[in-house]
């Protein structure tokens, strides 16, 4: 399709002589012809502006005159002017937006997208930021109103009191799984979602349609994109670096990446003094080709490898009050070695049946090789230190021991899925369905045990006899299937009023494990005053159930002082009940600066959680009770500023309340993501005058969580950690680009752009907790040692596009 915009007059209408105005209408589409809801319509230099409807229409009343400049703009699509030299009657005007091209050289886009879905697009965290210390979309998605990240190192996040097992991902309409094994994020690497690939970003933290899979918390909707043209970058720094080439001809296109990482660098940060070996590598490709004008294949294929080696040395952590300062050290010996392999690949074929009739099948499968071994052990000594944290308090014994800790843990998991889809469209609806097949195939072996000695003796000790402190095994296999499908509708009205937009779904589905069948009515519905277009209300809710897939169903049996885990046959689905009240506000747009207005969003949710399975969090690992012995509630509210405070640097302002609960037989506690308040921003400038000097600043502040005892519930008591405070800081150096005179360098030609970039990551050196190490003394008293995230930490990064 060409890429000139194009001009049709449909008919002529007499002016109304006593208004003066005359119409502007048409419809608005993407280059496959599909209509574009709130793309913004306006005139330039006025105030004057309307939205499209979820049709892609738009009409805009005008005074007549010489010269009018129309502007159309929306996120994730390139911003498009059109000037009418006369305008004296109604004229029809249609327009085809192109996709952004998301090169390395700086963009902005506007967050002027409405939400009157379920889903809300936020395509602007996707945007290239040179200077954004963090690449990679987890970490601003943890800036989101809902969403809280504790850990830097990690990119899991939870959502409304939810876990990270309880959020789904998609790319493509593909759900991406994760290892299972992961007990550290120093273990992780890195995420799934690659940003230099990325075209869109969805995201909903509660009220999502059927559409979407049964988990309780959250949806993340990546979709990839397709190359208009070639683009190709490299970046390079101290935590890593990553190539990636995208090419399009007719009927071809491809993106590929590899990325490797490794944080050396940011572990040599912590307290324990080691040799760091973590290799993190993944290469990603997305190919589609047009069998015809209707029809249309792709792939999308990934391959992570993530090693981590591990050899203590030693450690010192001070901790404790003012009043009473502690000091930890551990003297090491042993080594850690894990390995996690994964692979994803699906192949789609898709086309159009009819105009307003599509298809589709999917085939996909993700297959992983998870293997944890380590042999450590270690010599401590706490003590209590004097007021100035040099000397001894001779006053208390020393706590000392020796402790060694020992795993050998295997995991294969095979996850094949077959899946039809379609989308019928109606001048008012928009049918969608869904029906696909999935086999599941887990093995998992686990041996691990842990000894502690204090002072000679081997605790917990049985009059003569020596007793491991801890154990665990399992060698448990499954091979169930499970069938699932969806079928929602959404509706749109007009009246006098405003704009209604209806979206009602059904899903089911079948698990063999356990032979249960649940069914998840969702809704939503969307309203926009016809009166003042500049605000959308909705409301949604509806049933989510979070299907159990391996460690939910975990148990943990005691036979001869053995602790073994056996698989609960008889575990069920966790079951939420969503209500979710939301609004969108949008507010000073500045026509002569052209700055685009600012969006205020805010939801209030209430989750009513029933059938759970309790749990605990250590570092990244959750280890289910594996039965469905609570129940609970999340309630709170989240608000969101977006907005250009500095013209052309897009930044926003999160913040969020929130009170869980839950009640283990009968014993009240908070979920183990409790966070009372959240706050997050993610803020942009560049020097007055000088816009080659860019700066990104990412802070977060959050209550800390709730912690217990280890191989104890949060029903037997807890603790929480300090409040999680971080802010990392980037700049960005243009330093050769097509606007600057050192493109007379031939070097430099081969370019587009180059930038360097300086990172900051915690500039103020904060010490945030993660988790704690406990400690035992020969009275059997337990004391937690906290361990501390990474320090302040220098980065150097250079960035180049083709």
């Amino acid at each position: 399709m060409t890429k000139k915009y194009f001009l049709l007059l449909l008919f002529l209408i007499p002016a109304s002589a006593h208004a003066q105005k005359v119409k502007i209408a048409g419809f608005i589409t993407d280059k496959d012809l599909r209509p574009l809801e709130q793309v913004y319509v306006s005139q330039f230099n006025t105030s004057n502006g309307t939205y499209t409807n979820n049709r892609g229409f738009y009409e805009l009343e005008v005074t007549p005159g010489d010269s009018l400049k129309i502007i159309f703009s929306s996120t994730g699509y390139q911003k498009h002017q059109y000037v009418i030299p006369k305008l004296t009657k109604d004229i029809s005007l249609s327009v085809t937006l192109q996709e952004e091209d998301n090169c390395l050289a700086p963009v902005t886009v506007e967050g002027e997208r409405m939400v009157t879905t379920v889903i809300g697009r936020i395509d602007y965290i996707a945007d290239k930021r040179p200077s954004n210390p963090w690449n990679s979309i987890e970490s601003l998605l943890a800036t989101m109103g809902g969403v809280s990240s504790t850990n830097e190192l990690s990119s899991q996040y939870s959502v409304r009191g939810g876990n990270f097992d309880e959020n789904m991902v998609y790319v493509n309409g593909i759900e991406i799984y994760r290892p299972l094994l992961v007990r550290s994020a120093q273990q992780e690497g890195l995420g799934f979602i690659n940003p230099n690939m990325v075209q869109t970003v969805g995201f909903s933290a509660g009220g999502f349609s059927a559409e979407y899979g049964d988990k309780m918390a959250s949806v993340l909707d990546i979709t990839y994109k397709r190359p208009q043209r070639f683009e190709s970058a490299f970046s390079a720094g101290l935590l890593g670096g990553e190539v990636y080439t995208g090419s399009s001809t007719e009927r071809f296109s491809q993106i590929t990446s590899i990325r490797y990482k490794t944080l050396r660098s940011l572990l040599n940060t912590t307290d324990t003094k080691a040799e760091y070996a973590p290799s993190n590598l993944d290469f990603q490709t997305y190919i589609t080709y047009a069998l015809s004008p209707e029809w249309t294949v792709d792939f999308l294929g990934d391959h992570s490898c993530n090693k981590y080696e591990f050899t203590p040395e030693t450690r010192e952590t001070s901790f404790g009050t003012l009043t009473a300062p502690r000091t930890f050290k551990v003297y090491f010996n042993g080594r850690e070695s894990d390995r996690f392999l994964t692979c994803q690949g699906a192949l789609t074929l898709k086309g159009k049946i009819t105009d307003n009739l599509n298809v589709g099948l999917r085939a996909s499968a993700f297959a992983s090789d998870e293997q944890e071994r380590y042999d450590i052990e270690g010599r401590y000594l706490l003590q209590e230190t004097d007021l100035t944290g040099e000397g001894k308090n001779p006053g208390l014994q020393p706590a000392t021991g020796a402790y060694r800790e020992h795993a050998r843990n295997k995991l294969e998991s095979d996850v094949h899925t077959l899946t039809h889809f379609g989308n019928l469209k109606t001048a008012r609806n928009i049918l969608k369905w869904s029906i696909g097949y999935q086999k599941e195939k887990t093995s998992g072996k686990i041996k691990e045990w842990e000894m502690r000695d204090s002072a000679g003796y081997s605790l917990p000790g049985t009059g003569t006899d020596v007793n491991v402190f801890s154990n665990l095994g399992s060698d448990n296999k499954i091979n169930p299937a499970r069938i699932s499908g969806y079928i929602q509708d959404a509706y749109t009205v007009d009246t006098r009023v405003g704009s209604f937009i209806l979206n009602a779904g059904l899903r089911a589905s079948y698990w063999t494990f356990n032979e249960e069948l649940i069914a998840s009515p969702r809704g939503a519905l969307a309203f926009v005053p016809a009166r003042l277009k500049n605000l959308s209300l909705r409301i949604a809710g509806g049933v989510y159930y979070q299907a159990p897939f391996y460690k939910e169903f975990q148990r943990i049996v005691n036979t001869d002082g053995n602790n073994l885990i056996e698989l609960n046959r008889d575990i069920k689905s966790q079951k939420s009940v969503h209500m979710v009240l939301g609004a969108d506000y949008y507010f000073g747009r500045d026509i002569e600066k052209n700055i685009p207005p600012f969006k205020l969003s805010g939801e209030v949710y209430y989750k009513k959680l029933s059938g759970l399975v309790p749990y605990t969090v250590n570092n990244v690992k959750t280890r289910y009770t594996g039965e469905n012995s609570s129940k609970g509630y999340s309630t709170g509210a989240d608000v969101k500023l977006y907005g250009e405070f500095i013209p052309g640097a897009d930044s926003w302002i999160s913040l969020s309340v929130m009170k869980t609960g839950q009640d283990i037989n009968g014993k009240k506690v908070p979920l183990p993501t409790d966070q009372r308040f959240n706050f997050a921003l993610f803020y942009q400038d560049h020097f007055p005058g000088y816009e080659r000097l860019k700066m990104s600043l990412r802070g977060l502040w959050s209550q800390g969580l709730p912690v217990s005892a280890p191989n104890k519930g949060y029903e037997t008591g807890y603790f929480r950690t300090s409040s999680y405070k971080r802010i990392d800081i980037g700049f960005s150096w243009l330093i050769s680009s097509e606007d600057f005179a050192v493109r007379r360098s031939p070097f430099c030609k081969v370019f587009k752009n180059v930038w360097l970039g300086l990172d900051v990551f915690n500039i103020f050196d904060m010490q945030n907790t993660n988790a704690y190490y406990w400690v035992t003394d020969v009275n059997n008293r337990q004391y937690a040692v906290p361990n501390y995230l990474t320090g302040r930490q220098l980065n150097i990064r250079l960035l180049a596009g083709f």
